[in-house]
């Protein structure tokens, strides 16, 4: 008879070396993030390091104590640096100590949030009701934690196509479709929208882009037009898709006006949120998005103003069977039972694509449990008056000049020493941010509005002070006066 392999596992073999090992990291990621102002922006990664992290896997166990040596060797060094309070590239949230916490006890945990009866799936349907109520959501509404802006569109967007396709388009196809469905946005959409359309087989030119105003907001008239536009050429429109607050600016699209519109039409009403839905949150800036209640759906990230650790986001969706119906799709090993783990009223694999899928609702749960809703609407508040406040400082300084209306939280503005025309102070502006990133003084990004390349600072940061906006003022003026002499 043959003799089985001795038992082996991937418990620790000394529970205490790695418990011990464990407090050790929470206290150095502690310092790390309490430490943060102690450290650059941002660094290059140096080539030995990357070399070293192109190595094979290793065929024979390191052990944790190797391992996390490693970590801190190799990784910890160089971060992209959105938690350091002089970070406002792209638009990130920061995360947070307890947030971090929060991973870990989901990692422990480790459950599969397809479906089930158990507890997880419970703290994800209270977060998905919590934030039906932060942006007016009817209660029966549906939703779905997604991994980011980009996925929470594209699940929305499914759904607006399989509702008002014409035709069963899970059964079908798009190639069934009676005439060319038309979706409507502004010329500052995100591009995820586009990567969507393109992905849900729609194609990229029924994609159209409407004018904006001189503030970057949608063009509601000229919205109408293309739309009746459209209808004449044997075209079907079919959704708008309201920015509240661009990529670029920070620009909120006038809402309620779209909503009405998409009212009057009998078309969908998607709102990209990503950036702007949590504005909703916030006392003295609400009134922005106005009317992002009336939307039939809605994105919102909570890696972003609400600060919850990557990744973390939501789309929800005013008629619940509409979503179900785009998604489901239950083999026999997914039906449910009256009784029993497979059981319980929340089955989330319905209403996107992934089965497998991760406890991110513990972190936003927690995260909202720490500080409470009315906290981050302050923070919020607050990030818009410090970009009034970085604008008045461009304003102030005469080789510095806005190149944007500052909206909500993004000034973009650009080093103009005068005498040179645009193309110049285009490939003025590019070296001079890129000398700024390796200074690790600060990390803005950069966008190109017209034909001016600008520097754009989105202040999500809640770690930003008065006194990092001054610095980097001095900094672009600095190493512009350099760079020109």
């Amino acid at each position: 008879m043959t003799s089985s392999p001795p038992p082996e596992s991937l418990d620790p073999q000394d529970w205490e070396a790695l418990r011990q090992l464990a407090h050790r990291a929470i206290d150095d990621g502690f310092d790390y993030l309490q430490h943060v102002r102690d450290r650059p922006v941002w660094q290059p990664v140096p080539e030995s390091v990357v070399a070293r992290l192109r190595g094979p896997a290793p065929r024979e166990p390191e052990g944790a104590e190797h391992a996390y040596a490693e970590f801190r060797e190799l990784v910890m060094p160089y971060p992209m640096g959105n938690i350091h309070p002089r970070f406002w590239s792209w638009f990130m949230g920061n995360g947070t100590a307890f947030g971090a916490v929060a991973d870990f006890l989901a990692a422990v945990m480790n459950p599969n949030m397809g479906g089930g009866n158990h507890v997880a799936n419970h703290v994800e349907a209270q977060v998905l009701d919590w934030s039906k109520e932060m942006v007016g959501f009817p209660a029966d509404a549906s939703g779905l934690l997604v991994s980011g802006g980009s996925v929470a569109n594209f699940v929305g967007l499914a759904v607006a196509r399989n509702a008002r396709g014409g035709v069963d388009v899970r059964e079908l196809g798009v190639a069934a479709i009676p005439r060319p469905l038309v979706t409507y946005a502004s010329v500052e959409v995100h591009s995820c929208v586009q990567k969507a359309i393109e992905s849900l087989g729609l194609g990229a030119r029924s994609l159209r882009k409407v004018p904006v105003n001189a503030d970057y907001e949608i063009d509601v008239r000229a919205l109408e037009h293309m739309i009746t536009e459209d209808r004449a050429a044997g075209r079907q429109p079919f959704c708008v898709i309201g920015n509240a607050a661009t990529i670029n600016t920070g620009a909120t699209d006038d809402l309620d006006a779209l909503a009405t519109v998409c009212e009057r039409e009998g078309l969908w009403f998607h709102v990209d949120g990503a950036i702007g839905s949590l504005l909703a949150l916030a006392p003295q800036h609400r009134h922005l998005v106005r009317g992002i209640e009336r939307a039939d759906s809605v994105t919102l990230d909570f890696h972003k103003w609400l600060h919850v650790p990557f990744e973390a986001a939501c789309v929800l969706v005013r008629d619940r069977k509409a979503h179900r119906d785009a998604f489901a799709l239950i083999p026999e090993y997914l039906e449910k039972t009256e009784r029993g783990l497979a059981s319980g009223a929340h089955w989330f694999s319905e209403y996107g694509l992934q089965l497998s899928r991760g406890f991110r609702a513990l972190k936003v749960w927690l995260t909202v449990k720490e500080h409470g809703l009315e906290r981050f609407g302050r923070l919020i508040d607050r990030n818009i008056a410090q970009a009034q406040e970085l604008a008045a400082l461009v304003d102030a300084e005469p080789t510095l000049e806005l190149v944007a209306p500052v909206r909500t939280n993004i000034v973009c503005f650009r080093f103009n020493p005068g005498g040179r025309d645009d193309a110049s102070l285009n490939e003025l502006n590019q070296e001079l941010l890129i000398r700024l990133h390796e200074s690790g003084i600060a990390a803005p990004s950069y966008t190109t509005l017209g034909e001016v390349y600008c520097l754009r600072a989105a202040i999500t940061n809640f770690r930003t002070t008065s006194d990092d906006l001054a610095l980097l003022v001095r900094a672009v003026v600095d190493i512009g006066r350099t760079l020109v002499s």
